[in-house]
């Protein structure tokens, strides 16, 4: 398995993310029990976040996050997924 790092961008609609949060939360909990995603959080700055997800590919890891709440909801206007090698540290589980 890969590391990938998914960059979200948030339409800043702050009232359709909180509506939506706790299943957002829910879902993004679920992938890190069954090990898909290592770590997450929201990014200082533009509305967005970022996960640091275990996946064959990029296209694998966008594919567990289709069925992200916020995705569904248009909280999330943007995705990119990358490859990231980690030279310094470990991660969770590594």
């Amino acid at each position: 398995m890969a590391v990938i790092a998914v960059q979200y961008t948030y339409s800043g609609d702050t009232a359709l993310a909180d509506q939506h949060r706790g299943d957002h939360r829910a879902f993004v909990r679920s992938l890190y029990e069954a090990g898909s995603i290592l770590l997450s959080g929201p990014l200082g700055g533009a509305p967005g976040a970022l996960l640091v997800m275990s996946a064959a590919s990029e296209e694998e890891a966008l594919a567990l996050l289709d069925q992200d709440p916020f995705l569904a909801a248009g909280v999330i206007t943007g995705r990119e997924a990358r490859l990231w090698t980690v030279v310094t540290g470990e991660l969770p589980g590594a």
